[in-house]
């Protein structure tokens, strides 16, 4: 018997030690682009939790980060490299179908872009640099036939060819 109540007064002790390192997006506040525990000059370290899930460190979204609707579907995916986002990311409708998916570069959209349309149809695909169009597009209309004017070769983007 002396030994669990030992046990519990270390798990209480332990439990009292230990600060709780996960939120929810709403109880952070955002200032200058960092993140704060509400009522707190600290920026924030830790794990946000529910629809919205990731890590923060030193009050920016770091590491791999998750989002759901609703209904429990998956919103989307991807990961942020010091607050900015980076790498593939992954979008998809509150149903479930894919909506888009591209990369990200220190926080700007480059490299290859795909985008479809709520009836499953390709919407676009092509690539980025800096945020802008570049090289070889193809946009499409819901129906599947080409978007002319969204078709073509891209440079800085601009339309340089058809």
């Amino acid at each position: 018997m002396k030994s669990i109540n030992t046990l519990l007064v270390i798990l209480f002790i332990s439990l009292l030690s230990s600060p709780s390192w996960s939120v929810t997006l709403g109880g952070l506040v955002e200032r200058d682009g960092i993140y704060y525990e509400q009522f707190t000059d600290v920026p924030f370290t830790g794990e946000v939790t529910r629809y919205q899930q990731g890590s923060f460190k030193s009050g920016k979204a770091e590491g791999a980060w998750v989002w759901y609707w609703d209904n429990g579907q998956l919103n989307g995916k991807g990961n942020y490299k010091n607050g900015k986002k980076d790498g593939m990311w992954v979008i998809y409708r509150s149903n479930g179908q894919l909506k888009y998916k591209g990369n990200f570069e220190n926080g700007e959209r480059g490299g290859a872009w795909v985008a479809y349309w709520p009836n499953g149809q390709l919407m676009m695909k092509g690539n980025f640099n800096n945020r802008n169009k570049e090289g070889d597009w193809v946009g499409y209309y819901e129906d599947g036939t080409v978007h002319k004017s969204s078709t073509g070769t891209f440079k800085d983007g601009e339309k340089i060819s058809d």
